[in-house]
């Protein structure tokens, strides 16, 4: 089985690992060597040691399978060889989803998410046989993805345990906001949980939650990385102050979801990643103006001059 670069024991996927943009040119289009462009910027200078890309906030639901490919292929080349590159692979079609799993495989991916069939509201014995017949599909690792509030259906604490006797399902990307259910599931399996929510990172640390899988990493994986640090050395203060330190950064993105917070916090930043496709819209005027706000309340240095002026005039 495949080994992802940035695993330690306990850890299947790394420690910080962000949920990358997928950029688009003026056009619209994928543009290849702007992604590479972030994913090096991502890894080496904002402290991530893992991405997940083709996942939701890199907008799967509106790119291409060919276009997955070419990305994915473009990223691992690009940090494949020092941080751990997860590929999306979910769909609400389990046929469909092996195949995105297998396409994967062969570009190069250390690793799986695999999100909840979406829609279809499968019951329980249908969540376990899809997740089980795509870790079956590879040799990858596998991360699950639980969340209700976007797929409806849960995956129960107990389908998560027999889930977790497949020896390529290694850990879970937590979206549900159930520290009981994570709790009891990390007692009674060897899966690894990743926060999937960033508001909630502190809180399932203290469980035993061993990483994040972050949208705002595209911005501040280096202080997600320390609130990490402090909280395993013992450092509980550090950890709360790093989280408090957050909280701005965290309405952002409650503000205006994930995709649009993120491709605009990296414009603000002087990172260009395109607008969203849609039904995802650009940001408003109102909407950067609140997010370059909350950012420089979290003390952030923006370099796009256009959009700091906007929040001097208000």
């Amino acid at each position: 089985m495949t080994v992802c670069p940035t695993a330690t024991p306990g850890r299947p996927f790394g420690r910080v690992l962000t949920a990358m943009v997928t950029p688009f040119d003026e056009d619209g289009k994928l543009d290849v060597q702007l992604a590479q462009e972030l994913a090096t910027y991502l890894v080496d200078h904002v402290g991530n040691d893992g991405l997940v890309v083709n996942g939701t906030t890199g907008e799967s639901p509106t790119t291409s399978d060919e276009e997955k490919e070419h990305l994915l292929r473009a990223v691992v080349e690009a940090v494949g060889d020092r941080a751990t590159v997860v590929a999306g692979a979910g769909t609400n079609n389990t046929e469909h989803s092996v195949e995105l799993a297998r396409n994967a495989e062969k570009a190069g991916a250390h690793g799986l998410l695999v999100v909840t069939p979406y829609y279809s509201r499968p019951p329980q014995e249908g969540l376990f046989q899809h997740f089980w017949t795509v870790a079956d599909a590879t040799g990858l690792p596998v991360m699950l993805y639980d969340i209700p509030p976007r797929s409806v259906v849960p995956i129960q604490v107990d389908t998560l345990k027999r889930l977790a006797e497949h020896p390529r399902i290694e850990a879970v990307k937590d979206s549900k906001h159930d520290l009981l259910a994570g709790s009891e599931v990390m007692a009674s399996s060897e899966l690894a949980y990743y926060s999937g929510e960033d508001p909630l990172n502190l809180p399932w640390l203290s469980v035993g939650a061993v990483g994040f899988v972050s949208v705002i990493g595209h911005v501040v994986g280096d202080r997600l990385r320390r609130m990490l640090d402090a909280h395993e050395s013992g450092d509980i203060t550090t950890a709360r102050e790093v989280h408090n330190g957050l909280l701005p950064v965290y309405r952002a993105m409650n503000g205006v979801g994930g995709v649009i917070f993120a491709k605009t916090a990296l414009r603000l930043c002087g990172y260009e990643t395109g607008q969203p496709r849609l039904p995802l819209p650009a940001a408003t005027e109102e909407q950067v103006r609140l997010i370059t706000s909350d950012l420089w309340d979290a003390g952030l240095v923006l370099v796009n001059p256009d959009a700091a002026a906007e929040v001097t005039q208000i």
